[in-house]
């Protein structure tokens, strides 16, 4: 194999749990996100959202279920949705979101480089909300 200068292309790779950022250029981040056991279902007990930037999710490997929360300043609604592979999903600005993967699961991040936790808050979920992500969990991936 040939080896290229660095200045001219830059190689990252992630395979340990959780996410980290691989690129950081200008305005935009791209970040690498695997299994962690913080994100199985029942351990879910927030949701987070960006208020200043959109965020796009990319399911390269396993299984993902994105949740979404509507509502404002609290999650009034929860939606799961069972991503597939290699379609882009774009959270919208100020949508309340988390996710749970399988054990498998890759999945690519492209946000803001700026998107930090000043601009990213974190809200509660209540006791049945936290039980709806689990039930939703459940009857995605029967």
């Amino acid at each position: 194999m040939a080896i290229l200068p660095e200045a001219l292309i830059e190689i990252s790779e992630h395979h340990e749990a959780d996410y980290k950022p691989l690129v950081d250029s200008q305005s935009w981040r791209v970040a690498l996100m695997n299994y962690t056991v913080d994100l199985l279902p029942e351990k879910i007990k927030r949701m987070q959202k960006h208020t200043e930037t959109d965020e796009v999710f990319v399911l390269l490997a396993g299984r993902c279920i994105l949740f979404a929360g509507e509502g404002e300043e609290s999650v009034t609604k929860v939606h799961a949705l069972d991503m597939e592979l290699y379609k882009l999903y774009n959270v919208k600005k100020g949508v309340w979101h988390s996710h749970t993967f399988s054990e498998d699961a890759r999945v690519l991040i492209v946000e803001n480089r700026d998107t930090v936790d000043e601009n990213s808050p974190f809200v509660g979920l209540s006791k049945s909300q936290c039980d709806e992500v689990v039930s939703l969990t459940k009857n995605l991936w029967k």
